[in-house]
């Protein structure tokens, strides 16, 4: 059996404790306690408010603030990446708990190859991982919820594509709801890789230029099996759209948090819900 560790003996006198030290102490403890009553207090409001009215459909996500939530704590950046996957993980419940049908997640754009290799490396193996987990997580077959993966997939190492497939085939049949994740994305390569699609249909004589509208075009997206999001929210404080979800996003609600991805809570989340439920929707008219 392990020794115990050697500890120094306590002192015959210890030092007294100021009562102003305990007095701060005290308001400190007493503080943390107002506010999570608080915040409790909020968030429990949230919850009836939006369960009253109707919840978005179609969620979109740009997750943003992982490396500089890890940077504030001192740790490197791989490991912002993987809080923000505990709190994607956390977001699936609350729209399973809501019946928000459709979520879709900005997780690795074009550009973030142009990253440090060891990361991108890592995030490689993170995504990996997280696909084969997802394909065997209880969650995802008890709720009947579809997987798919939008972008550019071939430029994925092999082992990632692979398991993408693994999940995508093992809920393909799924249609209670819908997570899609965008990885390896671009908002303009879809749009172009929609346009080449058409181009090669009229020169093959399939389709007529005259005969090309918008529900064409959706239709050669990348998120066909979608309907448009009704809200896309991005976290960190950055207010623009960085080529997440250009064409369908045309009519969607915009939400923006200055709340890193990472330290993105229950009550965030309610709040952009919320906060979309207020708005009047258009659509243009």
């Amino acid at each position: 059996m392990a020794s115990l560790p050697h500890c120094a003996p306590w002192p015959s006198h210890p030092k007294p404790i100021s009562s102003a030290s305990t007095s701060r102490a005290l308001v400190h403890e007493l503080k943390d306690a107002v506010g999570d009553a608080v915040a409790r207090t909020v968030e429990a409001t949230l919850v009836k408010e939006v369960r009253s009215e109707p919840v978005p459909a179609h969620i979109g996500i740009i997750m943003d603030g992982n490396r500089r939530f890890a940077e504030a704590l001192g740790e490197p950046a791989i490991k912002g990446h993987e809080y923000g996957r505990d709190t994607l993980e956390n977001v699936l419940d609350w729209c399973l708990d809501l019946g928000v049908k459709h979520l879709t997640v900005y997780a690795f754009s074009t550009e973030n190859f142009n990253r440090n290799p060891v990361e991108v490396k890592r995030l490689m193996e993170l995504f990996e991982d997280n696909f084969l987990k997802m394909s065997e997580d209880k969650r995802v077959h008890t709720n009947k919820i579809n997987i798919r993966a939008i972008g550019q997939l071939d430029r994925l190492p092999k082992r990632v594509r692979e398991a993408i497939r693994t999940a995508e085939e093992r809920t393909r049949l799924y249609d209670s709801y819908f997570y899609t994740i965008a990885v390896a994305y671009g908002g303009r390569q879809e749009i172009l890789d929609a346009i080449r699609g058409i181009a090669e249909e009229v020169q093959a004589g399939k389709l007529r230029p005259k005969d090309i509208d918008e529900a064409l075009v959706s239709k050669h997206l990348y998120t066909q099996h979608l309907p448009d999001p009704d809200l896309i929210l991005r976290t960190s404080g950055e207010e623009r759209i960085s080529n997440f979800l250009l064409w369908q996003m045309a009519y969607s609600e915009l939400y923006f948090t200055d709340v890193y991805w990472p330290g993105f809570r229950r009550v965030d989340f309610l709040r952009a819900i919320r906060t979309y439920q207020m708005r009047q929707r258009r659509h243009g008219r």
